[in-house]
């Protein structure tokens, strides 16, 4: 087994435990952009709803 094939075999693992989790990581992401909001006081929430809805479309789903 080569180099390659065993990070194509650890990205197909990591890419099925981001599925079965992906209610958890959107979670995270949600508390992570409200807590930016928060230290910033909401200056750049129409930024952070941006970053937000990009990382939640790269999540995969099962």
């Amino acid at each position: 087994m080569s180099f390659m094939d065993t990070l194509k075999g650890l990205f197909g693992k990591g890419k099925q435990a981001a599925a079965q989790h992906s209610d958890k990581i959107e979670d995270a992401v949600d508390k992570a952009g409200d807590f930016i909001d928060q230290k910033t006081g909401g200056k750049y929430a129409q930024h952070v709803d941006k970053a937000q809805d990009a990382a939640k479309k790269i999540i995969p789903n099962e």
